[in-house]
């Protein structure tokens, strides 16, 4: 329970970062109004990234379970969190006066961003496998299908800057993840 509780403490650690960085752009946004060029996909991209950290910190309340922890499990968690911390901060940069305004910003960063979401997916693939053949089980089929469609809709969107493929990606991510929190994580216990 102890080793449990120090994991649990430097991952909300990670998971805090990223939300605050998240809620001080918006909070820049609402504060300067006029001084930005919003774009609506990049802050459909925001609403996404907010709703997967705090649904990973929700989901790992499930490693209240694990009983034996090894070092690689620590990493690969730790290594989750901080992708999640770099996902959220390439999408607020400190200073966007390089940039015609968010939209300029978002499609410059693509590679950054969608290399980062996918690495994301990656590392739960290892964190899934690392929990064991019964979680692994337990998982179910749409769990393969959720995180092969993310990794390759990711890579799709490093290459392309066409605005109908990430309009949809960005409207699919969240509805899907929505769709995912009410079906399978809704309730713990």
């Amino acid at each position: 329970m102890a080793i449990y509780l120090h994991i649990r403490v430097l991952i909300g650690i990670l998971v805090g970062l990223g939300l605050r960085h998240l809620l001080t752009g918006a909070v820049q946004l609402i504060q300067h109004p006029g001084r930005y060029k919003i774009y609506w996909v990049h802050l459909a991209w925001v609403s996404f990234v907010f709703l997967y950290l705090i649904h990973f910190w929700w989901w790992e309340f499930h490693l209240e379970a694990i009983t034996a922890w090894t070092f690689l499990l620590y990493f690969v968690l730790i290594l989750y969190g901080l992708l999640l911390y770099l996902l959220s901060a390439l999408l607020f940069p400190v200073d966007l006066t390089d940039y015609e305004g968010f939209k300029d910003y978002f499609y410059s960063r693509r590679r950054w961003f969608f290399g980062s979401l996918a690495a994301i997916f990656v590392i739960d693939i290892f964190d899934t496998l690392i929990k064991g053949a019964a979680y692994l089980h337990g998982i179910g089929p749409e769990y393969w299908i959720r995180v092969g469609a993310f990794i390759v809709l990711a890579l799709i969107a490093i290459k392309t800057r066409n605005e109908l493929f990430h309009r949809i990606f960005v409207v699919f991510g969240i509805a899907y993840e929505v769709s995912y929190i009410l079906r399978l994580s809704f309730t713990l216990g």
